[in-house]
Parts: C-alpha cells; sequence; structure tokens
C-alpha cells in the first residue's frame, strides 16, 4: 500500500491521549482488567508503529474516584483527591507494562513523587522522551487536589505541544442530551468551546474545556471501545465530536 493510499496515514505528529480509569476495568466492576488493558495497548502500539508521538494522561476511577469518597465520609475532599491520584499511577503501571510486554518504548512520570515507581513529570525531560519515540504515560494528575485529570490532560496537552487532545469514552461523541435517556438527543460532530460550555455539556469539565480554548488546542470526544477508533482517530477520520474554534 503507498502512503497516498493509506487509509490509517496520521494527520498528527503529537497527540495528548486521555484515558479514564473505567478504559482499565470492566464494564461496571472496580479493579484492573489486563485484558481491557491490554485491548488499550495494542490499539496505541498500531498509532506508535507510525511514529506518532503519544503522550497518555491516566485516570483512577476503576479504583478510586475521590469525589465520590469524599461525599458523606470522614475523609476530606483534599484526602480523596490525593488517593485517587495514587491510583491513576496504579493504572499507569498496568498500562506500562502492557505496553511494553507489546514491544513498545515507554516512560511512566507522576506530578506526584513516587521515585521508586516513576519518573517525576518534568516537561523538558517528557518532550525530549516523545523527540525519542518512547509514550510518555502520565499519572497523578496535575499533583494537586481539587483538579481532574481532565484537567491534567489539557494542562499537559498544552506544555507538551500536542497538536490535539483526544478524549477517549464508551461514547461516540457530545450529545445534546443524555442518548440513553433522550432518544431524540443530537450528537454534534463540530462544536466551539463557547457552545459547550454555554450548554454545560459533561463530557469534560469547565475548567478542561477553558484551558483548551485559551491554548487553542482542539478536542476529540470519541468511542475508544470500537477497535481501531484511536488509529482512526489520529488519522483524522469523521468520528466522535470535535470541540474547536
Amino acid at each position: 500500500m503507498t502512503e497516498q493510499n493509506d487509509p490509517f496515514k496520521p494527520r498528527y505528529k503529537r497527540v495528548m491521549l486521555k484515558l479514564s480509569g473505567e478504559a482499565f476495568g470492566q464494564s461496571g466492576q472496580t479493579g484492573i482488567s489486563m485484558v481491557e488493558t491490554l485491548a488499550i495497548a495494542h490499539q496505541v502500539k498500531r498509532v506508535y508503529d507510525r511514529q506518532v508521538e503519544i503522550a497518555i494522561v491516566i485516570g483512577g476511577g476503576n479504583l478510586m474516584r475521590g469525589a465520590t469518597f469524599s461525599r458523606g465520609s470522614i475523609i476530606k475532599q483534599e484526602t480523596a483527591d490525593n488517593m485517587g491520584m495514587l491510583a491513576t499511577l496504579m493504572n499507569g503501571m498496568a498500562l506500562q507494562e502492557a505496553l511494553e510486554h507489546i514491544g513498545c518504548e515507554t516512560r511512566l512520570q507522576s506530578a506526584i513523587r513516587q521515585d521508586q515507581l516513576s519518573e517525576p513529570f518534568i516537561r523538558r525531560r517528557a518532550l525530549r522522551h516523545l523527540e525519542k519515540k518512547r509514550i510518555v504515560i502520565l499519572a497523578g494528575g496535575t499533583g494537586n487536589p481539587f483538579v481532574t485529570t481532565d484537567s491534567a490532560a489539557a494542562l499537559r496537552g498544552r506544555e507538551l505541544d500536542c497538536e490535539i487532545l483526544l478524549k477517549a469514552t464508551r461514547v461516540d461523541g457530545i450529545y445534546s442530551d443524555d442518548p440513553e435517556k433522550n432518544p431524540h438527543a443530537i450528537r454534534y460532530e463540530r462544536i466551539t468551546y463557547e457552545r459547550a460550555l454555554r450548554e454545560n455539556l459533561k463530557v469534560m469539565d469547565v475548567s478542561a474545556f477553558e484551558s483548551c480554548r485559551e491554548g487553542r488546542l482542539p478536542i476529540l470526544v470519541f468511542d475508544y471501545k470500537k477497535e481501531g477508533n484511536i488509529e482512526r482517530a489520529i488519522a483524522g477520520h469523521p468520528i466522535g465530536t470535535i470541540v474547536g474554534e
């Protein structure tokens, strides 16, 4: 197949992939499933083999969701959020093992210092890893409580000069309403940051949308569960919903 006829020729050179904690577990269950983790790893590897520079921000909701855990609990929200950031490191370690098992070179960095398990997040070092075609897995959120991993993905995407933020979800884009509750909900193919904020669309938190708008970092919200969709997203196929100017 020639490069001109390659349907998966990458459109982007460097991308930020946001994976929620749920990507690492079976639907409706807690914990880490290596079957699910390997499935994600294989999708990422196909993009890695095409020399795309990939940074991945990890969520931790399959193990620990700080906001839910602190609600009605004796544990303060800042403590629960810190526990959630540690959960992202566990998911990051699992993804690193899965990716290296199938032949990818990776580096795991954390915003929370865990020197025996990961590198600290240092922007210049992360950029160097990307330039050397290493997948950079970013755990620990931003290192601060009261901030979601979506905001971490927006922040790191801007810091690392990524061309797009790929928000991998279990739905095929952004809808005007919950499609499971409203059969007449409309799926947007493209929407502005302003409209996403005005309509209070819940696919990402407000600070993440605002950060991406300020940095002019487009967001693609898409269904990662469909095999090959990460590759399609990076090739610029019309899947999911683009949020941009």
